[in-house]
């Protein structure tokens, strides 16, 4: 068979969909299907049409409906059952009417599986793959199969395990793909196998692996160096048990580390937005340290890091972060010093100077607050606060007064219980008072300040409350403070948090929401001189 490019092949919409919690619709298949399409995937498994009655909508509404323009669309299933003539088998009917160019067979490759869970001969397996690849191919579909358990099948017999690939080959499939299904290998085992399946059948060789053993991404690696030429994975290493090969992760080591271009390098800067809506998509919330597009994989804490950083962002980071779309973010705690504030501000959009009193005076403010049990690396908005107060010398005016606020909960007879907030403020020397009614003090005191504020500065209406997180402090923390309340805000397309301390839960909850508000009418996201980063940067929860 002629030598062919590499081929990057997504399971995302079948393998993907097995993890526990992931639940998808036709249309979000749709969906997902057209976000790797644009990120440059090769291929995209679309499910097991015939078995599953979503798959085989969902190739029916592909036909119409997903103009894929970079990938090309497989159908999955099985080969022919024991003892029944390829032509009349039901399941390779659904894959003929899926109507896709790719059909991926899942074929036995270990003696073990072939007897007890097929029943059948080993032989009688040999002529299914064979038979099924060959109706497949003359049918005008480009077959790939996949060996199922093969790393498993080779240990106990090696013979027939390469057997299954030269049977695969010779019936014309134009990959054989050499899957670790339950997960258990390594890197220098795969490595092996893989380099000596090549050297004993001379066939295109695939992988796919499940990450039981923290290394699907690696043995995936190890298969590319030993001469695959087929990779395949899941958006964010979606998969039953512990997943399969992050296929982002693979993509970028392939591209940046490996020097194959297996999706153009303009789209590799798509792939942690790319990342981010299939989140949203599946609902299911990714790992925040995966590697390259994960919102922690370029960020960092300690004071010796960000020192080093300031000089050059090389030096604790192995790759440009904007290379997949990301970027580099600094944390502010107790941690680190004058470099993480001075790469903060920056980081948000100010301008300071190196080693300046203000950030010096910020530094030591941030060291003092979290002392006192506050927290700052989930609440940017409360941080710009601090950095534009010490910046501007003092706190400057506010837009309104706070003269009072409270909150009861009370419940009735017929068991309903309310609660209600009040507060009063002053606006241009105008007392403004105003209630509040929500499903608890936070809801109710959110509700009344909206009230009393939303006819006065207008950009606050898009102001949404989205997360609530308290922590109740070990001990007597500092000045005794014992709740630390983060709240997550969302103002348009950007998110981000803001934080309150106080022995009183509701007062600490209070302080935060005043943080939320102040942000917007002094600082605000839509104005944060430019700066995308508060948009990601601070999240609650």
């Amino acid at each position: 068979m002629a030598e062919q490019s590499f081929q990057l092949y997504d399971t995302t919409l079948r393998d993907g969909t097995q993890q526990e919690g992931l639940v998808l619709t036709v249309e979000d298949k749709l969906a997902v299907a057209r976000r790797l399409d644009a990120l440059g995937v090769g291929f995209i498994e679309g499910g097991w049409p015939g078995a599953v009655p979503k798959d085989t909508e969902f190739f029916r509404r592909a036909r119409g409906e997903l103009d894929l323009k970079n990938a090309v669309l497989a159908a999955f299933g099985a080969t022919r059952r024991p003892g029944i003539p390829v032509s009349v088998d039901a399941q390779v009917r659904a894959l003929l009417d899926a109507e896709t160019p790719v059909v991926t067979l899942v074929a036995k490759s270990h003696t073990g599986h072939v007897q007890h869970a097929l029943r059948t001969t080993l032989a009688e397996n040999l002529a299914m793959i064979g038979s099924t690849v060959r109706h497949l191919v003359h049918a005008g579909r480009r077959v790939f199969l996949d060996a199922e358990h093969y790393f498993d099948g080779y240990h106990v017999n090696r013979e027939y395990a390469l057997a299954v690939v030269r049977t695969a080959a010779e019936a014309g499939a134009e990959t054989v793909v050499l899957c670790d299904t339950n997960g258990g290998s390594l890197p220098d085992e795969v490595r092996a196998v893989v380099a000596d399946t090549i050297a004993m059948t001379g066939a295109p060789i695939g992988i796919h692996c499940h990450d039981d053993t923290g290394c699907a991404v690696a043995n995936t690696m190890a298969a590319v160096d030993a001469g695959a030429v087929h990779a395949q994975g899941t958006a964010h290493g979606y998969g039953e048990r512990c997943g399969n090969a992050n296929l982002f992760t693979v993509i970028a080591n392939l591209v940046l580390k490996r020097g194959r271009e297996v999706v153009p390098l303009e789209r590799l800067r798509d792939l942690s937005r790319t990342g981010r809506a299939i989140t949203e998509l599946t609902g299911v919330r990714s790992d925040p340290a995966a590697p390259y597009t994960g919102l922690s994989a370029f960020t960092h804490k300690a004071g010796l890091h960000a020192s080093a950083l300031r000089v050059d962002p090389d030096l604790y980071q192995h790759t440009d972060p904007a290379r997949v779309g990301n970027r580099m973010r600094t944390l502010v705690s107790d941690m680190g010093g004058r470099s993480s504030i001075e790469l903060k501000a920056r980081e948000l959009g100010y301008d300071v100077a190196a080693g300046s009193e203000e950030v010096a005076r910020a530094a030591a403010r941030v060291k003092e607050l979290e002392n006192r049990g506050y927290s700052f690396e989930s609440a940017d908005a409360s941080f710009v606060l601090l950095l534009r107060e010490e910046l501007a010398g003092g706190p400057g005016a506010p837009p309104f007064e706070v003269d009072s606020w409270a909150v009861g909960v009370s419940r009735r007879r017929d068991g309903e219980v309310r609660t209600e907030a009040s507060v009063r403020l002053r606006v241009d020397g105008e007392s403004v008072t105003a209630t509040g009614h929500g499903n608890g003090p936070v809801n109710a005191l959110d509700t009344a300040l909206h009230s009393a504020l939303d006819p006065y500065f207008p950009a606050l209406t898009r102001l949404e409350l989205v997360d609530y997180q308290v922590r109740v402090l070990n001990g007597q923390v500092g000045s005794g403070a014992a709740a630390r309340v983060l709240i997550s805000y969302r103002d348009g397309e950007q998110r981000w948090g803001t934080v309150g301390v106080d022995e009183n839960t509701v007062t600490a909850s209070w302080a935060a929401l005043l943080d939320a508000v102040h942000y917007v009418l002094l600082d605000g996201p839509a104005e944060a001189h430019g700066s995308p980063s508060l948009a990601a940067a601070a999240t609650a929860g």
